[in-house]
């Protein structure tokens, strides 16, 4: 399956096309009953593989063995993967995205900060000059052969963020963001000056950017959203929950109701059976 095509057909259709951040093999799961496509947020993954913060601790093989495992267990999902700055050497950026698309990632996003990085709704951001990302940019695009590319800018000034932007759309890139845009407007003049290119916008809970539905972001001429961390969030929210109501109960588990919304050693079980049917024409059976 050419991945790179797929999510590049669903990007130039109409509408908005949403991909859901996740952080293990667990909350993409939980995720793929309710989406198609997911992001690989660096957030996410540094939180849950290390955790520690979003300011350049992942180390490239970790992420793509991440990916890989993902692409096994989601044969059709779309898989669009945050490799921060390439891991600032444009040849480990090339020999990276190539892994990636050898493995069957959908796309990748390549920012254009600088050491040490920043989470791309955080304080203190740097990029570097924009002639040295370009070439760090073209070498990655001269390496992929079927792999969407996301260009990515941190700028925070307000010239400089257009003037960037511009010059991504000028490239071979497939779309492009603005990390960290600030209000409705912002997004407007980001859209007008990328021309026809595919624009990106990135919500994150807390962040600095407005919340947006995505029929609003469909108005305003965004083509994908990338929801880096209601997975993580939600999980952080939830677990926090539990066991604050475990230790109020001395340590006795709550009863499983049989609703909906209560999840057990079965609804778990079978939702993770889910990741082996996804290879098989007949589901596979899950014992009680």
């Amino acid at each position: 399956m050419r991945y790179g095509s797929a999510l590049r057909d669903e990007v130039t259709a109409a509408g908005t096309t949403p991909l859901i951040g996740i952080y293990d093999m667990y909350s993409a799961s939980v995720a793929a009953g309710h989406y198609n496509g997911f992001f690989v947020s660096g957030f996410g993954f540094a939180a849950s593989h290390y955790g520690l913060p979003d300011i350049g601790f992942i180390a490239w093989p970790d992420m793509v063995a991440f990916a890989e495992r993902l692409r096994g267990a989601f044969p059709r999902h779309h898989l669009l993967v945050d490799i921060d700055d390439g891991y600032v050497d444009p040849e480990v950026a090339c020999h990276v995205v190539q892994r990636l698309e050898r493995i069957g990632a959908s796309g990748v996003i390549l920012e254009d900060q600088k050491r040490p990085r920043r989470c791309g709704h955080a304080d203190g951001k740097m990029v570097l000059p924009l002639d040295e990302y370009l070439e760090k940019l073209n070498l990655v695009l001269a390496s992929r052969t079927d792999l969407l590319v996301v260009a990515r800018t941190d700028a925070t000034e307000e010239d400089e963020i257009l003037r960037r932007a511009e010059a991504l759309a000028r490239t071979d890139a497939d779309v492009v963001l603005v990390d960290g845009v600030r209000s409705v407007e912002w997004i407007r003049r980001i859209r007008a000056v990328v021309g026809d290119k595919p624009l990106l916008f990135n919500q994150i809970a807390g962040g600095k950017s407005p919340r947006l539905s995505l029929s609003e972001l469909t108005e305003l001429g965004v083509d994908v959203a990338i929801y880096s961390t209601p997975c993580l969030f939600a999980a952080h929210q939830a677990m926090d929950t539990a066991l604050a109501e475990l230790k109020y109960a001395d340590g006795r588990l709550p009863a499983v109701r049989d609703d909906a919304a209560a999840v057990g050693v079965r609804e778990s079980t079978e939702l993770l059976a889910r990741n082996i049917s996804r290879h098989h024409p007949a589901l596979v059976d899950v014992p009680a």
